[in-house]
């Protein structure tokens, strides 16, 4: 039997057994759950921040039903399926809050990184966009959603830069993963793709109507951001997202580009300018906010509005979060902060453990106290991200109640051995390689490092001819720095003869 292999003679999904006979008051037997997950640690991240030691969890209906020894649950829940847990650690599954999943994953880690962000973005992303099919956008949301599966992530929110929303939904659905996508809006003159504040509220309101709330893929009201709004714009998408019960997302300042902009525009910082609208407030999750002044800060805190902190990006950019970023400090405040990969040229990698690291490494850097422990971050991976993206009801954490969204963790890996904190051993050593298993709403969709959703085999055929059709259409041609020089040719070469400089900028 291999560590997580299923057993029962009941498939789950097997309808309650009910009592035979007809006689008045013959009570019901015990139904058996969908699973029981046995013998794990689970790292709870409820409000006690418990770790449950060689525990036993009971998933019915996508919930979880319960916590306890497997002795306890097998009685109350007889003639379940199990998975079995033990050496292994369980997590709540993480919330990757700003990922775009939309024509980078098909070129990934071929924009340059040498080039600024100005250029990575009008040079290469925005042409790539302009070429995108449905087809691809659908692939590459589900090409995002498998490596975020992969890797322990259960929940994504897309910020926004899709021109198929619909598509994209069916393509996270596709893998099995919980996340909300938007589409595209804004509205100043002279841009590209852009549309009347009215008409692109509109389509906003089409997308998440079109998208049951009840499904593990919702809507939400997504705009681009920076100072591509006017403040109709802003405005609008605010009321919308109220009036439709659902959260919004912009992007601001992840650089001090937009610092500058909004001077021109209205004289103040932007983050105020938002103040001044009244458009701030616990719906609303910013994207970045790095570049953020005192007041600016202040208002953050004051209003509940959330930040989606993507370390890995503004470093690959050089937008110099090590100069202005404050988001250990928003945390200290008590302010609302969740983490983010943000796209595969700006952060390359949808790794919400990778991206903790990442931020901790970087606060701990600056040596101001108190320090930004890892247990605090690990928080912002998973229930503390949940709550800045409101979702911190259902996802999050393992409670009674919330949805089985579960990470189960192999540690028989040496990278567990010996087995230190549990809280520093998730953040600092990362061990996103060893997961295991992953349930989103209670159904295995990683079992024993595979996929059970999607053919990776296909989805890799298909991602590599798409990527060369879309680069092709866009007119791009990926620079590579070292040469490629097939077999043949170069066991014909001379051997005291080098080799081509792979960098002729680099002696």
């Amino acid at each position: 039997m291999t560590a997580s292999e299923i057993t029962s003679e009941t498939a789950p999904g097997t309808p309650p057994e009910t009592a035979t006979g007809t006689a008045a008051g013959t009570a019901a037997r015990p139904a058996p759950a969908d699973l029981l997950v046995v013998g794990g640690d689970v790292v709870t991240m409820a409000p006690g921040r418990e770790v449950v030691t060689g525990a036993a969890i009971a998933v019915a209906a996508g919930r979880v039903a319960g916590i306890g020894t497997a002795e306890e649950l097998r009685e109350r829940f007889p003639g379940t399926p199990e998975l079995d847990a033990r050496d292994c650690v369980v997590i709540p599954g993480m919330i990757n809050a700003h990922q775009h999943t939309t024509a980078d994953p098909l070129v990934r880690s071929m924009i340059p990184d040498d080039i600024s962000s100005d250029e990575a973005i009008f040079s290469w992303i925005v042409p790539l966009h302009d070429q995108v099919t449905g087809d691809d956008d659908e692939l590459s949301a589900t090409l995002t959603a498998a490596e975020s599966l992969l890797r322990g992530v259960t929940t994504i929110l897309e910020p926004g830069t899709v021109a198929h929303p619909l598509r994209v939904a069916a393509g996270l659905a596709s893998a099995g993963i919980r996340a909300r996508v938007g589409r595209w809006g804004w509205d100043v003159p002279g841009v590209a793709h852009a549309l009347p504040a009215a008409e692109t509220l509109a389509l906003q309101e089409e997308t998440v109507r079109a998208l049951p709330p009840s499904g593990t893929v919702t809507g939400w009201v997504t705009l681009v951001g920076h100072d591509l709004a006017s403040d109709e714009l802003f405005i609008g998408a605010a009321e919308l997202a109220e009036r439709l019960d659902v959260g919004l997302t912009w992007h601001v300042s992840p650089s001090a580009a937009d610092t500058r902009a909004y001077a021109e525009r209205s004289g103040t910082p932007p983050v105020l300018h938002f103040r001044r609208l009244g458009v701030l407030g616990p719906r609303l999750l910013l994207g970045h906010a790095v570049w953020l002044d005192d007041a600016e800060l202040d208002a953050i805190v004051e209003t509940g509005t959330s930040v989606a902190s993507c370390p890995g990006a503004y470093l690959r950019l050089g937008q110099g979060y090590g100069r202005a970023g404050r988001h250990a400090e928003l945390v200290r405040r008590g302010g609302r902060l969740a983490l983010g990969g943000d796209s595969h040229n700006a952060g390359d990698v949808p790794d919400v453990l990778g991206t903790a690291r990442l931020l901790a490494a970087l606060e701990r850097d600056r040596d101001e106290a108190p320090v930004l422990r890892a247990d605090q971050v690990f928080a912002l991976a998973t229930i503390g991200g949940a709550e800045a993206a409101g979702l911190g009801h259902l996802v999050g954490s393992i409670e009674v109640g919330k949805a089985a969204d579960l990470v189960v963790l192999d540690t028989r890996d040496l990278s567990w051995t010996p087995r230190g904190d549990l809280a520093t051993h998730l953040v600092w050593g990362a061990p996103t390689h060893t997961v295991r298993d992953v349930l989103v709403d209670g159904r295995i969709v990683v079992r024993d490092r595979r996929l059970t959703t999607v053919d990776t085999g296909a989805l890799r055929r298909e991602a590599a001819e798409r990527s060369a059709a879309l680069l092709r259409r866009a007119g791009l041609d990926v620079p590579h720095r070292w040469p490629a020089i097939p077999a043949a040719e170069y066991s014909r070469r001379p051997s005291d003869r080098p080799g081509p400089s792979p960098n002729p900028r680099i002696p």
